[in-house]
């Protein structure tokens, strides 16, 4: 029997009605993806958002990774650590960022050094970009040693001008019980580069580019041709100890101790992002500096 020409209607605008609400909840749904360079621009704007502005930027650096490891160790492990990281609380996490210091390893294959003004200049303008892009907290996310001086160093000249942002520097504290139960998988005594904790880290997190087998065809033993100075610091210093860029012994590394360190890291990195993401203070705090440095004549005494 046919229908009612006005009853038809009415169906049709009944089914409109059911189904519009949740294509606007679907086309205003948070994105999912936490990787800046995967998203599009409309859901980029929702993502600042949704993030509370609050932009996760992991370092890592081009060099040898003793003989078993990729050259990008370090941006492959630090970068898997913030996307995880902000999967459990969310952020943004900006594109790879090789440019860091490493002129410790310009005599090795592979290292790609910039010059220091340029080194400085490139994460000053990405840090403004990021930024300019709607970001009021830049969290940065080191994975490479050779940064540990050249990164508070950074985040201090900050203070040079005034921001309209922060910027935060990740530096996990050492947690007893996570270090014990790390302690008891480990094998080695000795780990500065390349070695068991390191190699370990990258059987969790790429485990098909590491040659595991190639560990123990050089040696990463401390060479200690400097042992005569005491209480001096000199730049060759890590060239003096461990010159084929390799300290430790990445063969006894596994994967078990891998996935260990990688959890500890990524709820200690989460944990961070949800402190910067919730903080109130430091712009607010930040900004009475700089009203008060340019007028420090005022400044109550």
């Amino acid at each position: 029997m046919r229908q009612p020409r006005n009853i038809t209607i009415l169906v049709l605008l009944l089914s409109a009605l059911a189904i519009t609400p949740s294509v606007a909840q679907a086309q205003q749904a948070p994105p999912a993806r936490v990787q800046w360079e995967e998203l599009t621009a409309p859901d980029f704007a929702r993502a600042v958002e949704e993030a509370k502005s609050t932009c996760v930027l992991p370092l890592g650096i081009l060099e040898k990774h003793g003989p078993h490891l990729p050259l990008g160790t370090d941006l492959l492990n630090s970068r898997n650590l913030a996307v995880r990281a902000a999967q459990k609380e969310y952020a943004i996490v900006f594109p790879p960022f090789y440019f860091g210091q490493i002129f410790e390893a310009q005599h090795q294959p592979g290292t790609v050094a910039y010059s220091p003004r340029l080194m400085w200049d490139v994460l000053q303008e990405t840090i403004d970009q990021i930024a300019r892009n709607g970001f009021r907290k830049i969290l940065l996310v080191n994975g490479h040693g050779g940064n540990s001086s050249f990164l508070p160093f950074f985040c201090q000249s900050q203070l040079s001008s005034r921001k309209e942002y922060a910027v935060f520097l990740f530096q996990p504290a050492r947690d007893t019980e996570n270090a014990q139960q790390v302690q008891k998988l480990r094998k080695t005594k000795m780990d500065q580069h390349a070695g068991e904790v390191e190699t370990a880290t990258m059987l969790a997190n790429r485990p098909e580019l590491v040659r595991q087998d190639q560990a123990n065809s050089q040696s990463g033993e401390d060479q200690q041709r400097l042992a005569g100075l005491k209480d001096l610091y000199t730049a060759i210093w890590w060239y003096a100890r461990f010159p084929d860029h390799y300290g430790g012994d990445g063969a006894p590394a596994t994967r078990e101790l891998g996935e260990l360190v990688v959890k500890q890291s990524v709820d200690q990195l989460a944990a961070a992002i949800r402190a910067v993401k919730e903080d109130t203070k430091v712009l607010e705090l930040q900004n009475q500096f700089f009203d008060g440095a340019e007028r420090p004549l005022k400044t109550k005494q």
